[in-house]
């Protein structure tokens, strides 16, 4: 079919980019900056000109007229490309070419203003990256307010009112357990031994981890960048990276759990299918489901350590002496962190309700982008209790907004949840749940490669988790899971 042949094209084109962009994350030479934006600029003007070309209209209302079944994956196929077309079709290409060129450089910029700890140096690009942000909104259209338009992009089927309403619900709850959780951590919160953990060391532990956790490094690998991230360059080969703390072996070890968890949702999508709806990760809080599934659900559990602590002691000699219990204490510490990346699972989420109110006034023009670091402290304080004490530990510490990555926040709650329910039903299964109770996470692996990766984009967000859990997405497991664990 010519529209299959056409979206196979645009992928290796969006393919070529994804190598480009970790490139720029990870090993390309700052004097290389400019051109490596001009690189990516160039490829994504390509993708755009040929999703949105006369040839693809064509191809797509050819394939839509000879294939009217509502029911098939092929109908699923067409549906999505068909929402893709509509969508992409709004954009000029100029402004796909600007948005590009704005994030690459905005990376830069943002990476430099961290480690300065200088939001003055990287307000001038986040002030064009709202502004691109806008206008995409106003051109998709909208019936709520600009961020429901941008949420779409993420996680189709819901609104900004829906999930302010699910936050807002959920935030009631969890600043009560997050208060209980914390209070209940500083009666024990035993201390980490302390280091070295030397990076050669935590960098063999990882791979050994996330290899039998089920991660292909035949199709993968793992390198380090100032922030964790997973990125697919093809059907085989997809990228982790991590950071490192030679005093806290468990900030790159979990950073890898979380990653790989996404990694290997993009392993496990139809192969055949690369380029298709149908061989592409859904959502984003599908996505998010996976890692946290993997990192939380998994490597936090007593009977993940009672495998994996054994081999943690051969690795790091600070660890021999130093009992499980307090080991496991200390996992699940509950502290009100201002790092959202290193923050615990009982206070995770006030984070993305504090970003998820910042974006929300940044585009509808309520809040001035000269304004955040102070919104963003008040806001925090107002969550946490406390002020960051610069604006690295603050509003500069997450790469979201460098990347033009506006409305996406919500989707790490959504995630969260998803993932607790997922989890929940895998359990149930009687292939499963024992294996589980082993440590053995080929059969969860499995369950998720068929009731998750399988379908690829050709079922809505929130029907895929009905399908896979027999229930309509719910934040009953996640609460649960919550209250088991910390309280």
């Amino acid at each position: 079919m010519k529209i299959f042949d056409q979206a196979r094209e645009l992928a290796l084109i969006e393919s070529s980019a994804s190598v480009l962009g970790w490139d720029q994350e990870t090993y390309l030479p700052p004097a290389g900056r400019e051109h490596r934006a001009a690189q990516l600029s160039w490829l994504s003007s390509r993708a755009h000109e040929l999703v949105t070309s006369e040839a693809w209209r064509q191809d797509l209302e050819t394939a839509e007229r000879t294939n009217p079944g509502h029911e098939s994956k092929l109908a699923a196929n067409l549906r999505e490309l068909r929402r893709d077309f509509d969508r992409a079709h709004k954009l000029p290409v100029e402004l796909v070419a600007r948005a590009t060129t704005v994030s690459s450089l905005a990376k830069h910029a943002w990476a430099e203003a961290r480690e300065r700890s200088d939001f003055a140096h990287f307000a001038p690009h986040l002030e064009k990256l709202l502004g691109i942000a806008r206008e995409k909104a106003d051109r998709w259209g909208y019936t709520g307010e600009p961020y429901d338009a941008l949420l779409e992009g993420y996680e189709r089927g819901t609104s900004t009112a829906a999930v302010a309403t699910l936050l807002e619900n959920l935030g009631h709850e969890l600043r009560d357990v997050s208060a209980r959780a914390v209070a209940k951590s500083t009666a024990r919160a035993p201390r980490l031994p302390a280091g070295p953990y030397p990076v050669a060391a935590q960098q063999r532990f990882n791979a050994r981890v996330a290899e039998a956790a089920g991660y292909d490094f035949q199709a993968g690998r793992i390198d380090t960048t100032t922030h964790p991230f997973c990125t697919g360059l093809g059907p085989r080969d997809i990228r982790l990276t991590t950071r490192y703390d030679e005093q806290d072996f468990t900030s790159s070890l979990f950073g890898v759990l979380h990653e790989a968890g996404h990694g290997m949702y993009e392993q496990g999508l139809p192969q055949a299918d690369y380029g298709l709806p149908s061989g592409t990760a859904v959502s984003l809080g599908i996505h998010e489901s996976q890692s946290r599934l993997w990192e939380n659900h998994v490597g936090r559990s007593r009977t993940f350590w009672e495998r994996w602590y054994p081999a943690a002691q051969e690795c790091f000699p600070p660890l021999v002496g130093f009992p499980l219990d307090d080991f496991l204490a200390y996992l699940w510490c509950a502290a009100f962190s201002p790092i959202r990346v290193e923050s615990d699972e009982a206070t995770y989420d006030l984070h993305i309700i504090l970003r998820f109110g910042l974006e929300r006034r940044m585009l509808n023009g309520t809040l001035a982008v000269r304004d955040v670091p102070a919104a963003w402290n008040e806001g925090f304080r107002h969550l946490f209790g406390f002020t960051p004490e610069n604006d690295r530990a603050g509003c500069l510490q997450d790469i979201h907004w460098s990347m033009g990555g506006l409305g996406y926040f919500s989707t790490y709650t959504l995630g969260n949840i998803n993932a607790a329910q997922l989890f929940a039903a895998a359990r149930r299964d009687p292939a499963v749940g024992p294996a589980i109770d082993r440590a053995e996470y080929g059969p969860l692996l499995a369950w998720l490669r068929k009731s998750v990766h399988a379908h690829g984009a050709t079922l809505n967000p929130a029907d895929l988790i009905r399908q896979a859990t027999g229930s309509a997405p719910t934040t009953q497991d996640y609460l649960a899971h919550l209250k088991a664990r910390y309280l």
